[in-house]
């Protein structure tokens, strides 16, 4: 594979040369650059897969608290809920925000997950497609194929900017898996490469300026719940994509803009716990109640 695909505009382009769709595009370029078969790939993209299956089951079945005591029985919470009563939007919904919460919180647990494409955003990719794939029977192959195309719109973008809420604010870390997520439900639900791309950006764009502030710098509030609200969100410019509605800020400008954004971000508000959240009575009690029991932990 020959192309330079740092931009989605040459993405497209390439799909369109080529007659094939955006994994496969990708799947061709992985192998190439990495001197391995496009079969091994795909293997490699199912361990990843099977990977997130279990942080997803692991994930809802436990209430282990994190170290911290802040997180890890939201999810268990949520699924009493659904069980008295049904979500407003049916099964589906349910899956994807128990399995965003589940995800994230064998994250804060420090078990195993994917990283996708950060370890605090990792519950909206895995969330979304494994959603998916049980309601609507996937086969393996097809979630590959969509794995594959989220990891190429984190590729793309990535080209641009680095995916760390210290470089860019946590756009570039959830706002991206959300893009991603978007992405792969498009190309789950039938959508071509353009309606991919384009959700994409309507997912990415209205999530301009999205800040780290961790309290306590911990990738726990607001990480955890903000899982669970972006893999929704992903949902969403997956639907308006597939109705043809069209972002009118094109793909490779709504990086560029993001890009920017980050750029104009106080150093506050990307993940130094100096501002947002962070410094809230509330998030400046809870920084102070955990260092002074660590502190007694450390002398003991």
């Amino acid at each position: 594979m020959e192309y330079s695909i740092n931009t989605f505009e040459k993405l497209l382009n390439a799909c369109e040369k080529e007659n094939k769709k955006i994994y496969e595009i990708m799947q061709e370029k992985e192998a190439s650059d990495f001197e391995i078969t496009v079969e091994e790939v795909r293997k490699k993209t199912l361990k990843n897969i099977q990977a997130m299956k279990e942080a997803i089951k692991k994930g809802l079945n436990s209430t282990e608290k994190s170290i911290s005591g802040l997180c890890g029985d939201d999810c268990y919470k949520l699924e009493n809920k659904y069980k008295q009563k049904k979500a407003l939007f049916g099964r589906l919904f349910e899956k994807i925000t128990t399995y965003a919460l589940a995800t994230m919180e064998e994250n804060l647990r420090m078990n195993k997950i994917v990283a996708c494409p950060t370890a605090g955003s990792c519950g909206i990719v895995p969330a979304v497609i494994i959603a998916l794939a049980e309601e609507y029977d996937l086969s393996e192959e097809e979630q590959i194929n969509a794995l594959i195309t989220a990891g190429t719109i984190g590729y793309v973008i990535s080209s641009k900017v680095a995916m760390a809420g210290a470089v860019a604010g946590c756009q570039a870390e959830c706002g991206v898996a959300s893009a991603m997520s978007a992405a792969a439900a498009v190309q789950i639900l039938g959508g071509n490469d353009n309606q991919i791309v384009n959700a994409a950006a309507l997912a990415l764009k209205n999530l301009l300026g999205l800040t780290c502030d961790p309290v306590a710098g911990l990738v726990e509030i607001p990480c955890v719940k903000r899982n669970v609200f972006l893999a929704i969100h992903a949902i969403t410019a997956a639907e308006l994509s597939l109705s043809k509605i069209e972002s009118k800020i094109p793909y490779d400008e709504v990086i560029d803009a993001m890009v920017q954004t980050g750029q104009l971000m106080s150093p506050l508000l990307k993940e130094t716990s100096q501002g947002g959240l962070a410094v809230t009575k509330t998030g400046k009690f809870i920084n102070k109640d955990l260092k002074s029991k660590y502190t007694m932990l450390e002398g003991k």
